[in-house]
């Protein structure tokens, strides 16, 4: 899975220029028979490969454990900072609906006018012509503005600018911890802060039948961290106490840890699905069962996979290899 992580015949101080010319991604999917394209695409086996990468990466590993973090790690974590850093600059305004505040559009206005900026100050000069293509999938991956919602298309969105990122050169193979537990699980936090301030819909959410209203990512990655844990097991995610105790070690809890502050009921209830999934004997059953529910109910959805672009990154045409 590691080869598009390596740039054909860069060296690893430095990466030649690419000989490409980029382009702004564009919606190909626009209708259910468009699909199979999608499945067939350039696109969609580097984006799953990317994925299943990164599962690999943090396979074992807990958040708080030691790993190399290079500057366009923290510059992307700056960059992240900064869209947090404007919500709070964006207080919620007074509207007689309760849910999807209008001033998440004057929030989005800010990131749609500054992105191309934002992705130039983590790429090197040699690659300035990729900000324009690279800026549209961090635009696509905070949610709709029209709609005030967010959803796993969104999520999936902001993977496929790290993908980008890698493409380019700019993430390399060492950063793979960094990516999920520096830079994704950052975004994570500041999606839960747009989510819980502008009371922002789910986006396409199957309700109590989906996995969770708005991510599926961290329940991947999550579930990997957890394999041959010594005393963890699925069964334990549902007890509040282990939940309290381990949330800042593993991304799995801290998403249950947000849904029980979110919802109110009894878990098996609002969150039937992961109700079942703690019935599961071992976490990498549970990993490998994520993995085919994610193809499934997400990639595989056209309402969620109608509004991916696609551009020379992450082209649309059929896989060569």
């Amino acid at each position: 899975f590691t080869s598009f992580l390596h740039l054909p015949g860069a060296s690893e101080e430095v990466a030649a220029p690419l000989q490409q010319s980029f382009m702004i991604p564009k919606k190909e999917i626009n209708m259910v028979s468009d699909m199979a394209k999608w499945k067939r695409s350039q696109a969609y086996a580097d984006y799953m490969g990317f994925i299943l990468t990164l599962n690999e990466g943090v396979r074992g590993k807990k958040l708080t454990c030691e790993y190399k973090v290079s500057e366009p790690i923290e510059k992307l974590v700056a960059l992240l900072n900064t869209l947090d850093r404007w919500i709070d600059e964006t207080p919620p305004v007074d509207q007689p609906s309760r849910f999807g505040n209008k001033a998440f559009r004057t929030w989005y206005a800010k990131l749609d006018q500054e992105a191309e900026k934002l992705v130039a100050t983590v790429i090197p000069k040699h690659l300035a012509d990729a900000a324009p293509e690279v800026a549209v999938y961090l635009k696509e991956s905070v949610g709709n503005s029209t709609r005030i919602d967010y959803g796993t298309g969104h999520e999936a969105a902001f993977a496929a600018f790290l993908c980008c990122l890698c493409k380019i050169g700019v993430l390399r193979v060492d950063d793979q911890m960094a990516i999920v537990f520096k830079v994704f699980n950052r975004y994570l936090e500041v999606m839960r802060k747009l989510q819980k301030t502008y009371r922002m819909e789910p986006a396409g959410s199957q309700g109590v039948w989906g996995l969770d209203d708005f991510q599926f990512l961290p329940f991947i990655w999550g579930s990997s961290q957890l394999i041959d844990h010594p005393n963890l097991e699925p069964r334990h995610f549902v007890d509040e106490k282990v939940v309290n105790e381990n949330h800042k070690d593993f991304m799995f809890l801290e998403c249950i840890l947000f849904i029980t502050e979110m919802k109110t009921g009894p878990f098996a209830e609002h969150s039937n699905q992961l109700w079942n999934i703690s019935a599961v004997p071992s976490w990498s059953k549970v990993n490998q069962g994520l993995i085919r529910m994610y193809k499934a109910e997400c990639l595989e959805k056209f309402p969620v996979i109608q509004h991916f672009k696609f551009g020379s990154l992450l082209p649309i045409q059929p896989v060569t290899s």
